[in-house]
Parts: structure tokens; sequence; C-alpha cells
């Protein structure tokens, strides 16, 4: 059976116009894989041959492995009020020929080229505006017009860098321009993840066909953006990201990871002497070394700077504009290209592209009346009030959902108190394209829309010849996407119409890490080894009460119950029963100290310096969440240690990606904080399961629990043969600076990683505090202290007290020290601007 054919056969299906009424009849649309007579279109005809042979079975297996590739790569998309989603990729690419891409090609091109003249022309000499050619209103109006960055002789003869454009076709499968996207275009890097994970499950349908690859385009980006600043040899270029919060959070961290540039936030950067640079631990009194010379945008403009634009802004840099404004930084895209996202500029294109190119305009833009034009104000009002199904109303810098809850009467209104802010918008009949249904194993038709990047390389604007697909079966559903295949016209041809690239000019360096970045590194290092204790915990528990289970004897479950007793220290208690709890700690996020808490908190801690690590730590991630989403799955007690000890096994995969990381700041700190926290948990396990005085037996078995716990048992039983004595323990977990366990082994690696950050003198305070514990724990007598008094070991509980205070206040001070980069932004409308006296 092949999909294409059953495709095929349901799109050619009659349907009879029982009721030819405009509110029911059903929009023609144009299929992008079967023409009108039922045959394939022609870019699908060369690929027939393995196309056809795509059965139910093999496309569901293709579909599974799309989907684990995506999770062990970490691809997400967040919606708002949703939060993080699985990043979705339809198993059927979009199929584009070379011809019907060549006119697509030159449309894009021109729109690139006349979006770059409009955006030098409004922002300088304004002859659009003054001709009439583009009424003023739709410009001023528009909330993305930066009046900062307007002057007649301070423009950039070329802008853009990077432009992107949403495109539809209709019934007759001619494109049109839904919205041009200039601001901070996105999806550059889903497409770049999409075309991988294809070429990874489709190896035969991809490597027969002789389709363009979408790679030789990075390096096409990474020389454009090279090529920004001419007059520096090696520009320092940096990626300006909202923050991982952001929708497209991974888009902007891939972009960065594969160019080799810093993903930083507006935290990261200071504008001093006129310059941007990267802000240093210790600001101000620390003065910046590394000047940035390149900043890709993707913050929108209106947020990059309080103290000129918005002012409550906590995403930008202040004084930016300035920096810009004298020269002193280029921003890809410029502060003032989102006006051109503007849909009431769509109208006027046609007539500035002939005042400015002196050219026709090549693709048209989705039909739009503008409301500040009387009579198309008048004619939107009356479709309107028509109930016109084909009509889209939305002002001209909101998303449609800022109005789609308004009735009639009351977006009426609305519209004639400020018609130039409102535009109505045909609705296009979008073409189709199969998705396929696993849950039922069918394709069905879904409109679709394709989204085209443009880049300025060299001296003219070149699309990448591929995309992104996004199909959706309602507005509000998450995007589904689709690999875009453009077939080659001849098998000579150069990817993407491309030369060879020259390589950038080498220049060996380790960029340094922003403060914001080192301080997520280092508790990432902590939250690493928080779930790994905890885990460990939990599996020893587990394996006590197991051992346990039918033993009558008083010392049998002493283990599991002081090592529960540390697991309630760490997490609080919910459940008495113990599968319960063990399933809260390992599935409830909320629940602080869990182990599902700490693996999140590492998640997001990870998800700010994404741009610093390698593939191999969302595989990582993607191994937690099947074993979550396996426990959820079953309700029997044995799945609990088993998802338990997959995550443990995950956790120290992660040490394994760490080591292979450069050992620059970043790594030293993810080392600096999974020692602090082996100290500190360390400290709370002994002083939870070993201060009480108990029987022989039972404190064999509680000390045996702690042993396994600390992952030493077995050096225990190789270095103290013979009966277990508190003493010995103590010894190896708090002396023995050759067990990587012990508290004395985490404090000199404390020393060394420390040692290696560039604030570290040998005299700052966390130092200090470093060498105070040192000194605590060299003087430690085993024998003393596992001598109990009155039941129970009061020294000991003394020193573990001090330890513990100590590894607290040394976190503070190593936070003080190298993360805090002055004070935090406060908003200018916070500010009294008047001194108040009291009369």
């Amino acid at each position: 059976m092949s999909v294409l054919r059953d495709y095929a056969s349901a799109v050619l299906q009659p349907t009879l116009p029982f009721d030819t009424s405009r509110e029911l009849r059903t929009p023609t649309r144009y299929d992008e894989v079967v023409d009108s007579d039922g045959s394939l279109r022609p870019a699908w005809r060369n690929l027939a041959s393995l196309a056809l042979a795509l059965t139910p079975d093999a496309l569901n297996r293709v579909d599974g492995e799309i989907t684990r590739f995506l999770a062990d790569s970490g691809v997400t998309y967040i919606r708002p009020d949703v939060g993080a989603e699985p990043w979705q990729l339809d198993p059927m690419p979009l199929v584009l020929d070379s011809a019907g891409w060549a006119t697509l090609d030159v449309g894009l091109a021109q729109r690139a080229e006349l979006l770059n003249a409009l955006l030098v022309d409004v922002y300088g000499e304004q002859t659009l505006l003054s001709s009439g050619t583009i009424p003023a209103s739709v410009v001023f109006g528009h909330s993305g017009f930066a009046r900062p960055v307007a002057r007649v002789n301070g423009q950039e003869a070329h802008p853009l860098l990077l432009t992107g454009a949403d495109l539809g076709r209709d019934e007759n499968g001619e494109w049109h321009v839904l919205a041009d996207r200039v601001q901070a275009p996105s999806g550059l890097g889903f497409t770049m993840q999409n075309r991988r994970a294809i070429a990874q499950v489709l190896p035969d349908l991809f490597h027969q066909n002789d389709l363009h690859r979408v790679e030789p385009y990075l390096a096409a980006l990474r020389a454009a953006l090279a090529g920004v600043s001419p007059e520096i040899a090696s520009p320092r270029i940096v990626v300006l990201t909202p923050g991982t919060l952001s929708e497209t959070a991974f888009d902007q961290a891939f972009l960065a990871n594969s160019l080799g540039f810093p993903l930083v936030q507006g935290s990261d950067l200071v504008v001093h002497d006129g310059y941007v640079w990267m802000k240093p631990a210790g600001w101000p009194i620390t003065a910046p070394s590394e000047r940035v010379d390149v900043i890709v945008r993707r913050v929108d403009a209106e947020f990059c700077d309080p103290l000129e634009l918005r002012s409550d802004s906590r995403l930008g840099v202040a004084g930016l504009s300035e920096a810009v404004r004298r020269g002193r930084v280029h921003l890809v895209n410029g502060l003032g290209a989102g006006v051109l996202e503007n849909p009431g500029l769509l109208p006027f294109l046609p007539a500035a592209c002939e005042h400015l190119l002196g050219e026709r305009l090549r693709i048209p833009s989705v039909p739009t009346a503008w409301c500040g034009d009387e009579e198309s104000r008048r004619t939107v009002v009356a479709r309107l009030a028509d109930g016109d199904p084909d009509l889209i109303v939305r002002t001209i810098d909101q998303p449609r959902k800022a109005v789609a809850g308004m009735s009639v009467d009351e977006l009426t209104a609305r519209i004639e108190a400020e018609p130039y802010r409102f535009v109505g918008q045909d609705k296009l009949p979008l073409s189709q394209a199969p998705v396929w249904n696993a849950a039922d194993g069918t394709t069905s038709p879904t409109p679709l829309v394709f989204r085209a990047f443009t880049l300025r390389f060299g001296s003219s604007y070149r699309p990448l010849v591929g995309g992104l697909a996004t199909v959706r079966e309602h507005p509000d559903a998450a995007p589904r996407t689709k690999d875009v295949w453009v077939l080659k016209g001849t098998e000579t041809e150069a990817d993407q119409g491309l030369p060879e690239i020259a390589p950038l000019p080498f220049a060996r360096a380790i960029p340094a890490l922003a403060p914001r970045a080192q301080a997520d590194m280092f508790w990432a290092g902590r939250y690493a080894e928080r779930a790994e204790d905890l885990l460990r915990l939990l599996l020893t528990a587990q394996q006590q009460l197991d051992d346990s289970e039918g033993v009558k004897a008083p010392y049998a479950a002493v283990g599991a119950k002081a090592l529960r007793q540390a697991l309630s220290r760490v997490a609080g208690t919910r459940y008495e029963e113990p599968d319960r709890e063990f399933r809260s700690l390992l599935l409830d996020t909320h629940r602080l100290g869990s182990a599902a808490h700490s693996i999140s908190r590492l998640r997001e801690a990870l998800e700010g310096v994404r741009d610093q690590l390698s593939i191999d730590t969302w595989r990582v991630f993607a191994q937690f969440d099947r074993a979550r989403v396996a426990l959820q799955k079953s309700s029997h007690a044995h799945r609990t240690a088993e998802s338990a000890g997959r995550m443990l096994s995950s956790t120290l995969s992660l040490y394994g990606v760490t080591a292979n990381m450069i050992r620059d700041d970043g790594w030293h700190m993810i080392e600096t904080g999974r020692y602090l926290e082996r100290g500190l948990q360390l400290s709370r396990l002994i002083s939870t399961c070993l201060l009480e005085s108990r029987p022989a037996r039972s404190e064999v078995q509680v000390l045996e629990s702690v042993l396994v716990a600390a992952e030493s048992v077995v050096t225990h039983r190789r270095r103290y043969r013979g009966a277990m004595h508190v003493s010995d323990a103590l010894d190896l977990l708090l002396l023995d600076d050759r067990n990587p366990r012990s508290l004395a082994f985490a404090l000199a690696q404390l020393r060394t990683h420390l040692a290696e950050m560039p604030l570290s003198t040998g005299s700052t305070r966390s130092e200090r505090l470093l060498d105070h514990l040192e000194e605590l724990v060299s003087g430690i007598d085993p024998a003393e202290l596992s001598v109990p008094e009155g039941g129970r070991r009061a020294d000991l509980a003394e020193l573990l007290q001090e330890v513990t205070s100590q590894l607290e206040q040394l976190s503070d001070s190593i936070a003080q020290v190298h993360f805090e980069s002055g004070p935090p932004p406060v908003p200018m409308s916070a500010l009294s601007l008047v001194e108040e006296h009291d009369v």
C-alpha cells in the first residue's frame, strides 16, 4: 500500500456542492503533491520510484525516529501560556522543482532589496513619504518606527542583512507574501535542524535525489556577519537573545552554536565610553576588556535600550542606541527594521518598488486594504458588517489575536476611531500538503505556509534555497513543520548557488564567559550533583527495603529508615508509603529538593548556555524524559527503581559530556558547583545518619547504607578488611583525599578550579573561606568523632554543622566575586527624577 497513492485518491474524490452559500463553500486549494489531473507534480515525479514505495509502516517508523532524533537534540518550541513543547516535524517534505524555484528566487531577492531601500529611505531622506507614495501615518503610527535612529545622513547603505518572508499560494498556485519578517527573523536554526533530522531518518530518499544542501548557507551567513565591520579584521560577534523563555530560544542557541558566536543576554553587555563591551564580573569596579563589534539581534527593537526606547525593558543594553548612532557597533538587523513588518505597508509596496528600484514587484502581497484610506475603510467596515468569512481584520502592529475576541460593533468603533491603525486582509485559500497522522496511519491535506530567508552576501541578496514550511490544523495549534527540498536543475549546480566560501582569518582564542553564563554553569554543576546524590539515596533506600522485606529482625530496616530520614531532610516528606514517596521524588518538578526538581533546574541552567554545549547534552535529557514517561505509564512498584536507575545513568553520562568540554571558565564553574554540592550533600548525609549511636547490628546496617549511597562501599571493603566501624567510615568519607567522594577530595578540587578563575587572587573571600575549611578538615580525628556521649556524637554534629555553614558561605562568596556585575537593572519609571522636600 502506498501512502502517496492513497493521498492522491483522497484528494481527487469529488465533493458535491449541496449548499453553495458563501458560509459553507469550501475554497479550492492548490495541492503541493497532486496535480488537478491526478498525476504527481513535476517535483514529486523525480522522486516517484522511492516516494511511492513509502508505506504506512515505513512512515510510522520514520515518524517515531524523527521524534526521538529531535528529543535527543533537545529541540523545543516555547508557546506563550503553554511552555516548552517538543518540536514537530512531519516526515513528508515539501518538494519544489528547480523551475518553480527560479521564479521564487528572483522575487525573494527583489523583495529583500526593496525592503532594504525602503528602510534606508524611511529613516533617511523620506522621499516616499514626502511624495505621498506611502502615507506618513502608516509609518509614524507603527510602534516599530524607532525615532532615535531616524536621521538624514546617518543610515547604512545596507542595514538589512537577513530577511524572512512568510508565503502562501493561492488557488492557482501563485505565491503571495503573507508577512515580512525583518526585525529578528527566526526559523533558520529550526530549518537546519529539520534537514539534519530528515537526512538521518530518510537516507535513501534524501541521498538518492539531487537537492540543495543547506549547510553552505550557514557558512555564507558567518562570512556576511564577519564582513559587516570591514574596518575590523576579526570582529567580535555575539547573538543577543531575550533569554531561555523566548519562543524561539532553541533557534537562537542553535544559530549561535553553529556559527561559533557567544549567545548573550542584555545583562551580559554594557556600553562604556561609547562602545559596547562584554560586562566583566565586578563591574563597574572592573573595567571591561572585550569589545563587541557586531550584534545579531534577536530582541525586538523596543526592548533593546531602556534609555531611549522602552524604559521598563530588562532585555536590552542602556546606551545601545547612541552606540549605534555613532557607528561603534553594528546591529543585525538595525533597530528600526521592525517598521517593515507593518501590514499597512503592503498595499503601497508595488508603487514603492517602482519609485525605489524602477521595477515591477514580482511577488505580490496578500490583498490588503489600509483603513487609513477612506475608500478602503468603508469597504473593510462593510465586509465586516456583512460577516465576510474571507476577511481578516488586524492592527498594523499587534498579533491577530489582539482583536479576535471583539464583537463586530466594538471592532468597527475601534476602526472608526483610529482608522490608520487597522488593515483588512483577504484570507488566502492556502495550498495544501499531505501531513502524516501516526494515530490512524493516514495522511490528510493541511494548509501550508512557507517561510523563506534571504541573506545579503557579497553585493546582492541571496535567498536560501529551501526554507521552513509550517502546517497547522487551526491557528492556535502548535506548529508542525516540514523540511523543504528544492531539486537541482543539473548535477553540477552548486549547493545554494554559492561558490566555495573562503575560510575566515584564523584567530585562536577562548572568549571570556559572561558572569551570568558562569552562574548558569555553576548551578548546573550543583543541580547535577544534587540530582545524583538524591537518586543514589533513593535507590539505596529502595534496595534496603527490598532486602528487609519479610525479615523480622529489629535491625533489618534500620538502614532504609535512616536513608528515608536523609531524603526527608533534603526534600521533606509527602507520603508515608515508600513507593508513592519515591515516585513523587522522581516526578514532581515543583517539589523542592526532589530529583525531578533538580533535573528541571539543571535543564534550565544549561539552556542559558546552550551555545557552549554539545548536542550530547540534550540526549541526556531525552533519557531523563523517557524514564519519567515510563514511570508515569506504569503503576508497578519495580518501575520506580528501574526509572531511578535510568535517571542515575543519565546523570552519570552528563559527566562524560562535560569531561569533553574545553577547559575554560565555564567548565571550571561546573566543576566548582559540583564539588561544592558534593561536600554539602555528604555533610548532610552523615549528620542525618551517623550522629545517633545504635546497637552493633543496626550500626552496621546504617554504615553500609551510607557508604553505598556515598558510592564508597567497595573502597571501604578493600581498604578496611573486617567489621565496619564508624571511625573507618568517617576517615574514608571525610579525610581520604584519594577518595573522589570524600569531603577532603571535594575541597581540593574546589581549590584547583577556583584558582583558575580570572578574578581569583589567592586572597579573595571565597579562597579564604576555603583555607579555613581545609584547615578545619585536616584537624579531624575520626576516632574521637566516632565516640558517642549520651547516645549521640555531639562533636561530629558540631563539626558537620560548621562545615555546612562554611560551604554555604563559600557559595555566596563565589557568587559575589565571580557572578555579580553591578546593581540589577531598574526601570527608569521607578526612579525619582525630581528631589522631593517636605514643605
